[in-house]
């Protein structure tokens, strides 16, 4: 026990401990909420480790145990989380605000179904322009408020809370235009400008899992990359911490500024790439955000703004997504799950008062030993 609190306490180990404690705390306040109110506890968590890793438990030994197509599914919702947390994260550590994924990944799902859809090339050609659009159209969308912030010192929060719908309605418009599409969606993609995978739905029971999965384990390297072993990524950090500081130095703190937001963008458009040409082979007309680059933002938090820290962030709320028609099927509210991750934002949020009760529950214990 001594040695478990030692660890907790430490400074040192923060970075993991706080997340953890802030993950425990919301499942815990979930589980009162939903005893208060009458549900279930048990049926939520069981609907979530369903998701998770496709094993039901209520059917232990029976061939019905488990489903490869719930794990398949799992990793499907996970991946453009994943991404939109990696964009949000990026911009955290550069000292930026990125509030507008959603927007860059809307920008980036209409380019790659623009491309998909329109180009006529072998897979090999084909695949990798789709994917390139996607990257394009979120950096260039992540640019703009880029320049707005380094020339006029506009502030990006309110930039790309107004780009969020331009992008909507951009996106929309775009895609009802594209020969044979109606109001609800676009025509089918070209085969060869998708990610689509007979071999990996076939693997996972015929679930819509996709090859995204390499380009999202890419992303994560090239992001802890350049953010931990490039002078580019030191230049852009040091932007972040002191604007004057780094001028001082000689760095280019406009520039830097702008290549912070469009690669955020970027790993925010390539997201939009695994919904349109991976989960769907279309482009969808959706009348409203779907929150996924707003789940970016609490990716990115319980991540700690880290690389390997946005993967397990993207997979527990990439579970958490994945469950709620299982929590629905099983007659827990699907809010529920909704509820469990705001708590854990909520508790991330509330990382300095954890620490300080920490710090304080170490000094205790020392004085205990003096005595």
């Amino acid at each position: 026990m001594n040695k478990f609190m030692n660890y907790i306490t430490d400074e040192k180990n923060f970075k993991i401990v706080v997340p953890m404690i802030a993950v425990f705390s919301a499942f815990l306040v979930g589980t009162i909420i939903m005893l208060v109110t009458g549900e279930n506890p048990l049926e939520a968590f069981k609907a979530i480790l369903r998701a998770i890793t496709g094993m039901n438990l209520d059917k232990i030994g029976t061939d019905k145990f488990f489903n490869s197509r719930m794990f398949g599914e799992f990793i499907t919702t996970m991946l453009p989380i994943t991404l939109t947390g990696l964009s949000v994260a990026f911009a955290f550590r550069t000292g930026l605000f990125n509030i507008g994924a959603e927007g860059q990944l809307m920008m980036g799902a209409m380019a790659a179904t623009v491309v998909s859809i329109l180009v006529k090339a072998p897979v090999f050609i084909h695949l990798p322009l789709v994917i390139l659009a996607s990257i394009l159209a979120g950096a260039l969308w992540g640019l703009i408020p880029g320049y707005l912030k380094a020339k006029f010192n506009m502030h990006e929060v309110v930039v790309t809370i107004m780009l969020n719908y331009t992008a909507l309605y951009t996106s929309n418009l775009v895609l009802k235009a594209l020969p044979g599409s109606d109001s609800v969606k676009t025509v089918k993609s070209q085969v060869t400008g998708t990610l689509r995978s007979e071999f990996l739905s076939d693997l996972t029971n015929g679930s819509r899992l996709h090859w995204g999965f390499v380009l999202v384990i890419i992303a994560v390297f090239a992001f802890w990359y350049i953010i931990e072993k490039t002078t580019f990524g030191y230049e852009l950090r040091a932007v972040g911490f002191n604007k004057e500081g780094a001028r001082y130095a000689g760095m280019k703190v406009n520039l830097n500024i702008m290549y912070s937001m469009a690669i955020a963008g970027a790993f925010a458009g390539l997201a939009g790439a695994m919904i349109s040409v991976g989960t769907f082979d279309y482009g969808r007309v959706i009348a409203a955000s779907e929150g996924y680059g707003f789940d970016g933002i609490a990716v990115a938090l319980l991540g700690g703004n880290t690389a390997i820290g946005t993967i397990f962030g993207g997979a527990l709320f990439g579970g958490l997504k994945a469950s709620q028609p299982l929590m629905q099927s099983n007659g827990v509210p699907l809010e529920i799950a909704k509820i469990i991750s705001s708590l854990m934002v909520l508790f991330v949020a509330m990382k300095f008062g954890i620490q300080e009760i920490l710090k304080r529950q170490r000094l205790l214990a020392a004085k205990k030993e003096a005595k």
